[in-house]
């Protein structure tokens, strides 16, 4: 049998082949980077270096497990046959579920025909994008947030940047945000926040809620588009030390009708291979959803939306499982953020939020400027070379001004591979400052 290869363009020709095959759209299109710098540690990581990887939001099977129940409800569905398709918009046993879910554990008492569900949280982002948004819309986001430029790009919208700070847990204010407001079909928010950690407040959120109703207040008596707030919640069960989610709809119940939650099991259950995730939304905008759906073909297994529905109509043992789950989470966050105190305190260049919620910590570290580091690239892999740890700077999130922040993901190492590590950042950090 003859190789292929002689059919596919070489690497003298690959300009010409590019320009003649394929869209404009798929010649901008750019990958994670994210997932670039994250790749690159796992080939590290398997040649045999000794590196914690703090890089991808996943969870490691060797530290977290999904829940037993929801393995055993998964499990006993693809036992009965249950492989076949499931509808568009998700099984009537876990739209159920959900509904039920929202009502009991956040107070929000919507319509089953609200929920849509699809293979995880990021084709129901991108729906969303799809379905209310024109080429040349305008979507605001904070920066850092995570991919939202990827999906503006996706569908042709203008991304208008917010920047951040860090005394305000990089969220974004009411002040910040309302010159940019009135030209704007959609606002996006994360909370517990990817990639900070961080987790909005109720009097932000008030502020924030008060800024989209006045708007759309106005944009009612014009005829004019509406303003729509994404909400992306998937890290909501991973709060810490006392700290309440909320959400635009409990702090102001009128928020519902320009609402649209985005949700998913994948890191509150460690489940992110599963891949069941789901939008709450008003629902003449979820059957809109479900109609992409029908194209996309991107909706969870069956078994997996059977096993997540039964899994969430048992509160105690949701509850049981999460309370082991985050004190696991906390412990490796709190190591963490701990000896990065300690060191700040000490003189080094460094500083660090304490955890609040999700699997993330926030760390500066200011080396960028100083001789040997030209810029932020030549820190991340400083620390990878010098200290064995693999993170990821808020650039990659999109964040232009928060310079020397870093992002560490606790998901995939273990409490020991965090103390090992300890000690070889600080003398690294040492090092480059003496």
């Amino acid at each position: 049998m003859s190789s292929l290869n002689q059919y596919f363009p070489t690497a003298e020709d690959p300009a010409m082949v590019t320009e003649r095959s394929l869209s404009e759209l798929a010649k901008t299109m750019t990958s994670s980077r994210i997932l670039v710098i994250a790749y690159a540690v796992r080939e590290r990581i398997a040649a045999g270096a000794d590196v914690a990887n703090f890089t991808v939001g996943d969870f490691s099977p060797q530290q977290f497990n999904i829940p037993s129940g929801l393995k055993a409800a998964i499990t006993a569905a693809v036992d009965r046959n249950e492989t076949y398709y499931p509808p568009a918009h998700g099984t009537p046993e876990l739209r159920s579920a959900l509904q039920r879910h929202y009502r009991d554990e956040l107070g929000l008492d919507y319509p089953e025909d609200a929920f849509c569900v699809a293979s995880g949280a990021r084709p129901v982002l991108y729906a969303a994008y799809r379905c209310l948004l024109d080429p040349g819309e305008v979507v605001v986001t904070p920066a850092p947030s995570w991919n939202n430029n990827n999906f503006c790009h996706l569908v042709g919208a203008k991304h208008v940047v917010v920047p951040t700070q860090a005394e305000d847990g990089f969220m974004p204010t009411a002040e910040s945000l309302a010159p940019h407001l009135r030209d704007a079909r959609l606002l996006v928010l994360c909370s517990p926040m990817n990639p900070a950690g961080t987790m909005i407040t109720e009097a932000q959120m008030r502020d924030i809620c008060d800024l989209v109703l006045a708007e759309n207040k106005r944009r009612n008596e014009t005829g004019e588009r509406l303003l729509y707030l994404m909400y992306d919640q998937v890290y909501r069960m991973l709060a810490f030390d006392g700290r309440e989610h909320v959400t635009p709809v409990s702090v102001a119940p009128e928020m519902a009708a320009y609402t649209l939650f985005t949700d998913a099991i994948s890191k509150c259950f460690g489940a992110t291979g599963l891949r069941v995730g789901w939008i709450a939304a008003p629902p003449f905008i979820a059957a809109r959803v479900k109609a992409l759906m029908t194209h996309m073909g991107a909706w969870a297994p069956r078994p997996e939306q059977i096993g997540t529905a039964e899994f969430l109509s048992q509160p105690e043992a949701v509850h049981a499982f999460l309370t082991e789950f985050r004190a696991g989470i906390r412990a490796r966050l709190k190591l963490l953020s701990d000896a990065f105190s300690s060191w700040k305190a000490e003189g080094l260049p460094v500083d660090v939020i304490p955890p609040q919620g999700a699997i993330y910590l926030s760390v500066r570290i200011d080396l960028e400027g100083q001789p040997g580091f030209p810029d932020e690239d030549s820190v991340r892999s400083y620390l990878l070379n010098e200290a064995g740890c693999a993170v990821v700077p808020f650039s990659a999130f999109g964040d232009s001004t928060n310079r020397g922040w870093f992002r560490f993901s606790v998901g995939a190492v273990s409490v020991e591979d965090i103390e090992a590590c300890i000690p070889r950042i600080k003398a690294a950090l040492q090092s480059a400052v003496s």
